[in-house]
């Protein structure tokens, strides 16, 4: 089960990871900060630089802490909460992967919250520092509050598009 346990984390976390690093960075086929800047822009997001920032940086530091088995309750707090943001920017193209929808978050999401029922395993940081088992009245509200604070933050950096993209849009469509 152990082994198991970590392989999970190292996939999903260093997938999340790496996802954050795209956001930032030049590397794992990333467009830059100016690219991640444009990314949130384009689907909706308000604040621009310091919204690819805050994102890249979460992805990357929930990510990494999966992989490490740290903190298993909080990382996959943080984990749901950047995939579910992820998620309402897919739901508009559906479900399935293959039109851009939002399966591929979900599943995220999902895996995240397995983690942090299951605990970590022996091979992780958490076991080392003798903090698992987490007691299930700190992971439950983890798994809640991550999904919540997803939604939260798409509620409040959204911005309605511009007069000239309401026009390209409706163009678009006919």
């Amino acid at each position: 089960m152990d082994a198991g346990l970590l392989l999970l984390r190292l996939v999903v976390g260093l997938l999340i990871a790496g996802h954050g690093v795209q956001k930032v960075s030049f590397r794992l086929g990333g467009r830059g900060l100016a690219g991640g800047t444009e990314e949130f822009r384009h689907d909706g997001f308000r604040g621009g630089r310091l919204t690819a920032i805050v994102a890249g940086a979460s992805q990357i530091g929930a990510g990494l802490f999966l992989t490490a088995g740290l903190l298993m309750p909080l990382a996959a707090m943080a984990a749901m909460g950047v995939m579910t943001v992820a998620g309402t920017v897919k739901r508009p193209n559906g479900l399935w992967v293959q039109n851009d929808g939002y399966e591929y978050p979900v599943v995220l999401v999902a895996v995240s919250a397995a983690l942090a029922l299951t605990g970590p395993g022996r091979w992780s940081l958490d076991h080392v520092l003798g903090v698992t088992p987490w007691p299930l009245w700190g992971v439950l509200p983890a798994i809640v509050l991550g999904p919540v604070s997803g939604l939260l933050t798409r509620v409040v950096l959204h911005r309605p598009p511009a007069a000239t993209e309401r026009k390209q849009y409706a163009q678009a469509a006919e």
